[in-house]
């Protein structure tokens, strides 16, 4: 059984496999590649919170059965050009275990992280996942039991979220799917942050004992400026390279401390901003929209109770729901843009849209 098992399916997906991807979805491999990076990890981490839930691991067990065809079959599909098949099939995987919901959530996340717009980083998502419910069935040793399932699971929580990229909890924080990792993830940010003080402190000890000890010769005065520069470095790391869930409060635990006559408006924004994203994701034409308005009109109605209560919110409260929204603004405007775009859907939705994207803008100030 692989220790790791993100970097297990990660290393199955080839160069080869990866342009072949890129190709199908008109992109670049180097963005799609990034892309997969960010989403063998997300459909983990959102497996392992399914696994925690009653029934949950016997529905990825039945799934992995019900999948057909065998983990070698599935990548010579892609390697052979049979995507469409494959995210047919991946479709059906995200559809009864994710729900359109959460499912959403992934794809917009995705797309987020990698700069892909919805219909790439969904069609992405729908490829991968027969290829995540494959590995994962592979690394189970032929344990497809409920049991199995939610302990291989389990036993991964530390590598899946180290291998989550710097805002992905952000991201997905509304959605709960990254719950079930509980603070590993969290923990790992901190501990990358502690390991560049660490670095800092060491090598910064180590140039003023070296600069202390060392000859002023032209042979050395190199060595002063390496040291110097690792110095830098470590501090320039430290400062603007730690995950961003270190810079402000995540998505997931931002709402935290935001109630208002004992109203939980933290919970009411996130939960609006998923509605939000569902709505949106099932637009593709003008009757969709014409069917999607009253719910956009009842998410802006939520929206402007929040606003309403902003007076009675304390700086830190402000601060808490500014760094709730304005993770998900980038996510959300590509939505809006995207509908717009659709033939037919400005007339419709376009008022109301300009009033959602002011209203957010507003809560995220």
């Amino acid at each position: 059984m692989a220790s790791n098992l993100v970097s297990y399916i990660a290393q199955m997906l080839t160069p080869d496999m990866i342009a072949r991807i890129a190709s199908a979805l008109g992109l670049d491999s180097s963005k799609v590649q990034g892309a997969v990076s960010a989403a063998i990890p997300a459909v983990l981490a959102g497996l392992t919170g399914i696994a925690a839930q009653p029934g949950g691991a016997q529905r990825i067990a039945d799934t992995a059965r019900q999948q057909g065809g065998s983990l070698d079959n599935l990548l010579g599909m892609l390697s052979g050009g049979d995507q469409a098949s494959l995210a047919q099939s991946g479709a059906q995987i995200i559809s009864s275990l994710f729900g359109a919901k959460d499912g959403g959530a992934l794809a917009s996340a995705i797309g987020g992280l990698s700069g892909m717009d919805q219909r790439a980083s969904g069609s992405l998502l729908a490829t991968l996942a027969p290829l995540v419910i494959g590995g994962l069935a592979r690394q189970s040793g032929g344990d497809l039991s409920a049991n199995g399932i939610a302990g291989l699971l389990a036993s991964q929580k530390d590598n899946i979220a180290a291998a989550l990229p710097a805002g992905a909890r952000e991201l997905l924080g509304g959605s709960g799917l990254l719950g079930a990792l509980g603070g590993s993830a969290q923990a790992t940010a901190t501990a990358a942050g502690q390991a560049a003080r660490d670095a800092a402190a060491t090598v910064g000890t180590a140039a003023q004992r070296t600069a202390a000890t060392a000859t002023p010769s032209g042979s050395r005065n190199w060595l002063y400026w390496v040291i110097a520069v690792l110095a830098l470095a470590a501090v320039l790391f430290y400062l603007f390279g730690r995950p961003s869930g270190e810079v402000a409060p995540e998505a997931g635990t931002a709402g935290q401390g935001l109630t208002v006559g004992g109203v939980d408006i933290g919970q009411q924004v996130k939960d609006g901003m998923a509605g939000l994203q569902t709505t949106l994701t099932g637009i593709t034409d003008a009757a969709s929209a014409t069917a999607a308005l009253p719910k956009l009109e009842e998410i802006s109605g939520g929206f402007d109770k929040v606003s309403s209560t902003a007076g009675q919110l304390s700086t830190e409260q402000k601060a808490a729901l500014s760094a709730l929204v304005g993770p998900m603004m980038p996510t959300l405007n590509g939505l809006f843009d995207k509908v717009l775009a659709i033939p037919g859907v400005s007339d419709i939705l376009k008022p109301t849209i300009d009033a959602l994207k002011a209203k957010l803008a507003g809560l995220s100030a």
